[in-house]
């Protein structure tokens, strides 16, 4: 076979789907009911992956799946519903999103519509490597009769033995790293090349430092001619080092505080149906000594207290299903990350670094991670049947006995005092946290679990340490101190939920310098011609006088203060705050 031939077929083979047979790429599209790997199958259209996209949460969809999501933009700006294959937002209109199939995000799609998605490479390498293990024989690429018993690592060809002798003989591919297709099956995972969508045939081995993105060589010397273009080899550790960190560093912790979260609302949710069930017995036996009247309050009380087992159970479900969804987005992003560090070429994880990298900042700036004081710990202890109290009559008959059940419900619970409002630097603040009931009505008690997070929005390690009273009335006093100024967000939480308008936005400003000087033309003149008399501006003169005077070389021209001076009367006094010259003075209104 002459080389143009064999150079002919590499470019078919190239295409997308390239490294499949014709069999295989029926197979591909049809029902993946015997596919080995997960991974290898679209979840809308439960198909091996054909066209693969990856979506910002980093969840991997057919192309054509995607195109099939309804979308939707922001209301009041065009919004309304279409299909994701549609026609991309034009210039000034809101971009389209859709909701992932996966994990129901929202996520933008591209102005390019899905095919500006970044392709899952790793995906097309499963789906190659299922195709193997499903097919039992496989032509050869080059002559089309044989079956293919090897193959080409760098072609991307299968190969049967004559043509892989072939392959060896010519001098331009006698190089070429050429293994058994069993054993490539052996190991799992076949390795591909990722080519270039505008240069076919060409691997993407540069990576474009200006432009974040990995390119051919055809690219570099067209579109990026005057970039710093580097070797994909060069600058793998440093971009994949900056993915490891954000992993192993951040969320992989974030992964055990999740779990245990989950594992802590189980067991309450567990110790809650024990302390309701435990509560109904007891209501039951007390109620057994009474009369059809007493009878007919146990009935009241039970239905009392399945009220309040529903309501509670359903904070928890609440919590459990928040803490599930953060649970899985964090181990999505995770999996994803770890098995692109760890499965990925170079070329794939620079190709999908952008992407991976966003999603996983995004999960830890805004990802829920709870505090482990504030989780699962309603297991209806504060709830109490109070046997001797009175509770009115059933019937005309006085009864006693009262569920008391009184729990705090956050959203109404409400701040009192302008600290958390203002604040200055150095200068304690406080609030008070009151809470109440479902009814609006005040606790009365303590105990409940507060907690209160202080923020600075620009500088995130500048973090606000408070202090936190129970007065054992229902009331929390909360104390703080800041030392920068800025504007800070300040989370109020009660059982583990903001309560009504938290976060709140904090404004501290810095303490009024006052002067310390007088407002004088000169230190010549409010002294009294004292040559000792000092002042804060850099005015000097002749004759032994060690402060300024009219005329003179460094006089400002205008009065000024003498401590540091200022030529504004109503200013702050900059020496305080170690803005002025360090030069020694006496203040001229004590002379």
């Amino acid at each position: 076979m002459s080389v143009r031939e064999e150079k002919t077929a590499q470019q078919q083979k190239r295409e997308p789907g390239a490294g499949l047979s014709n069999s295989a790429v029926r197979e591909n599209g049809s029902a993946a009911g015997d596919v080995r790997s997960s991974r290898a199958v679209c979840r809308v259209c439960s198909r091996l992956f054909r066209e693969p996209k990856l979506l910002p949460c980093l969840h991997t969809f057919c192309a054509d799946c995607i195109r099939q999501l309804e979308t939707f933009s922001a209301p009041g700006a065009g919004g309304g519903r279409s299909r994701a294959g549609a026609e991309g937002p034009g210039r000034g209109q809101v971009p389209l999103t859709v909701l992932c199939p996966e994990c129901d995000s929202e996520v933008d799609l591209p102005s390019s519509g899905v095919d500006g998605l970044t392709t899952d490479h790793l995906a097309l390498d499963e789906v190659l490597m299922e195709t193997l293990l499903m097919e039992r024989s496989v032509l050869c690429d080059l002559c089309s009769e044989s079956d293919a018993g090897k193959r080409c690592e760098v072609c991307c060809l299968n190969l049967c033995d004559f043509c892989s002798q072939a392959h060896r003989r010519q001098k331009r591919t006698s190089s070429h790293s050429i293994h058994s297709l069993e054993d490539l099956k052996s190991q799992g995972r076949l390795s591909r090349p990722v080519l270039c969508s505008l240069h076919p045939g060409q691997e993407l081995r540069l990576f474009c430092e200006p432009c974040d993105l990995a390119v051919c060589l055809e690219c570099a010397a067209v579109f990026h001619r005057d970039h710093q273009c580097s070797p994909t080899h060069d600058v793998i550790n440093q971009h994949g080092d900056c993915i490891r960190e954000l992993v192993s560093g951040s969320l992989r912790p974030r992964l055990s505080r999740l779990e245990e979260a989950m594992r802590r609302v189980e067991i309450s949710k567990e110790a809650l149906k024990i302390r309701t069930d435990s509560l109904a017995s007891e209501i039951r036996a007390y109620a057994r000594s009474y009369a059809s009247a007493v009878e007919a309050h146990c009935c009241s009380l039970l239905r009392t207290l399945e009220e309040l087992k529903i309501q509670r159970r359903n904070q928890l479900n609440l919590q459990s299903v928040q803490l599930q969804q953060a649970l899985s987005d964090a181990r999505g992003g995770v999996d994803f990350a770890e098995r692109l560090l760890t499965c990925g070429s170079e070329a794939e994880i620079l190709s999908a670094k952008g992407v991976t990298t966003r999603r996983l900042m995004s999960l830890l700036e805004c990802g829920y991670d709870p505090h482990p004081a504030t989780v699962g710990i309603d297991n209806g202890s504060s709830m109490y049947f109070l046997p001797q109290e009175s509770a009115g009559q059933v019937d005309g008959f006085p009864v006693v006995g009262v569920l008391y059940a009184k729990t705090v419900d956050p959203s109404k619970c409400t701040i009192q005092g302008e600290g958390l409002q203002q604040g200055v630097v150095s200068e304690r603040d406080e609030f008070t946290l009151v809470c109440k009931d479902s009814a609006g009505e005040p606790m009365g008690k303590g105990g409940d679990p507060v907690l209160v997070s202080i923020v600075h929005k620009d500088r995130k390690d500048c973090v606000v340490e408070t202090t936190i009273v129970d007065n054992n009335d229902g009331s929390y006093a909360v104390s703080y101190t800041p030392m920068e100024p800025g504007s800070y967000s300040v989370w109020v939480c009660v059982k583990a939920q903001h309560v009504k308008g938290s976060p709140f936005v904090l404004t501290v400003k810095r303490e009024f310098q006052h002067h310390r000087g007088i407002f004088h033309c000169c230190s010549f003149c409010s002294s009294g011609g004292a040559k000792e008399a000092r002042c804060g501006c850099i005015g000097t003169m002749p004759g032994g006088f060690q402060g300024c005077g009219h005329g003179h070389k460094g006089h400002p021209g205008k009065p000024h203060w003498s401590c540091c001076g200022s030529v504004v009367e109503g200013s702050e006094c900059v020496r305080s705050l170690g803005l002025a010259s360090l030069r020694g003075h006496v203040r001229t209104v004590e002379l």
